[in-house]
């Protein structure tokens, strides 16, 4: 017995035929969205006009007494927004306004343990301590093949400063 599987468009239940190309379209917020984004599946002909009812729309967050300390997110449309600046035309605006820095990465809790096989010998401003050094002299090999596959720089015993660091021992 065999399975065959048929692919539909998920906006007007269309099958789609084997050539027949299938857009993915990645809905990322909406009303009705509640678990977050998802993805849909339709054909070409299904969103050739999206482009063409896409609003020009600005995204706002208020942040005031009313959001119980949380910014509120409001959607309005570009025009609706341009219009509430009376001064100065809002182009000019946006372009001198202060700059908002993103916030900063909040540190974890969980400080990372440079002592375990896991993070020794990853480049840090910290102490290497007796344990990480230790590890990084017995497992070199190990450590310099985590450290290759996540892109970082490698240990290397013949290095002055990495001698130093781990307790290689250095010719002299």
């Amino acid at each position: 017995m065999g399975k065959k599987t048929i692919h539909v468009s998920d906006f007007s239940g269309t099958p789609l035929g084997p050539d027949d190309e299938a857009v993915r379209v990645v809905v990322l917020e909406h009303p009705d969205l509640v678990a977050g984004p998802v993805q849909l599946d339709a054909t070409p002909v299904e969103i050739e006009s999206i482009d063409d009812a896409a609003l020009d729309v600005a995204v706002v967050e208020i942040h005031d007494r009313h959001g119980g300390g949380e910014p509120r997110r409001v959607v309005l449309t570009a025009s609706e927004f341009d219009a509430m600046a009376t001064d100065v035309p809002m182009a000019q605006l946006l372009k001198t306004a202060e700059r908002v820095r993103p916030p900063k990465a909040r540190r974890s809790a969980e400080k990372v343990d440079y002592g375990t096989i896991e993070h020794a010998g990853k480049p840090h401003r910290g102490r290497v301590t007796e344990e990480e050094a230790r590890l990084v002299r017995e497992q070199l090999d190990e450590v310099n093949k985590r450290l290759a596959e996540a892109g970082l720089r490698q240990v290397d015993p013949s290095d002055p400063e990495h001698a130093a660091r781990y307790g290689f021992p250095t010719a002299g």
